[in-house]
């Protein structure tokens, strides 16, 4: 280039936008896109803290509307389980009654975390067939911020507790807003289940995961579409598993 050349300016690389924790929280609901960008060389623990921490929360507040319903389900799950196992015993019978207690009062704390680190892995995996530039540290933060819808469900259990009778309720997909809330709870476990994740929220998780191994991952929009199924399916494994074991 000689002295009578212009110079040709270098074209800056736009760097992410930075935003706090709790504009993350605000705007995964309307910028999704946007929160995965800035966040895709961050971390995910404190996140998933918080989260875990807001879900176990309404899980005890929502005890009322659920307990009843969680009652049944559990009898429903040991009178399967001694159809399957005629030899279970009482003590057997009490101390799975102990176990589930507990976990109806604090299994969301554990539940949680182990569930989004379990959607992490799906991602990472999912990820890795489609051709993704995704770690497992990326593919955990997108779980994770794909997981705050599961929080407004857990007001609209609440807000439906204080507006219906849930008494009468049995099965925990009848306070779902999806296909599962017209369904029987005493059908085939499977097959329920697999209904069941025909459900807004369970969805909108679905679509924000597409959207974060999309945008982390740098895929084609038809391969984060191609994302999203798999890990709807990758979801329905255990629905799954029990339908074809049924």
């Amino acid at each position: 280039m000689t002295d009578l050349e212009p110079e040709v300016p270098t074209p800056a690389v736009p760097t992410p936008e930075k935003a706090s924790l709790a504009e993350d929280f605000i705007d995964i609901f309307f910028s999704p896109s946007a929160v995965f960008a800035r966040r895709a060389n961050s971390g995910f623990f404190a996140v998933m803290c918080i989260l875990t921490l807001l879900l176990g929360g309404l899980f005890l507040a929502n005890r009322g509307v659920m307990q009843g319903i969680m009652d049944a389900e559990f009898a429903r799950g040991m009178a399967a389980a001694a159809k399957a196992n005629p030899a279970m015993t009482e003590a057997q019978m009490e101390t799975a009654k102990k176990v589930g207690g507990f976990f109806t009062s604090f299994g969301a704390f554990i539940g949680i975390p182990i569930v989004i680190l379990c959607v992490g892995l799906g991602a990472w995996l999912t990820g890795k067939i489609l051709g993704a530039k995704l770690s497992y540290t990326a593919a955990a933060m997108i779980a994770t911020y794909a997981y705050i819808p599961r929080v407004i469900e857990s007001l609209a259990v609440n807000v439906q507790g204080w507006l219906i009778d849930t008494d009468a309720l049995t099965g925990r997909y009848q306070l779902s807003l999806g296909v599962g809330r017209f369904m029987s709870p005493d059908m085939s476990p499977g097959l329920l289940g697999l209904l069941g994740r025909v459900d807004v929220f369970t969805l909108w998780v679905t679509v924000l995961l597409a959207i974060g191994i999309g945008v982390v991952g740098k895929l084609p929009k038809e391969k984060a579409i191609v994302a999203g199924i798999c890990m709807w399916v990758f979801g329905a494994l255990p629905s799954l598993w029990t339908l074809v074991r049924g």
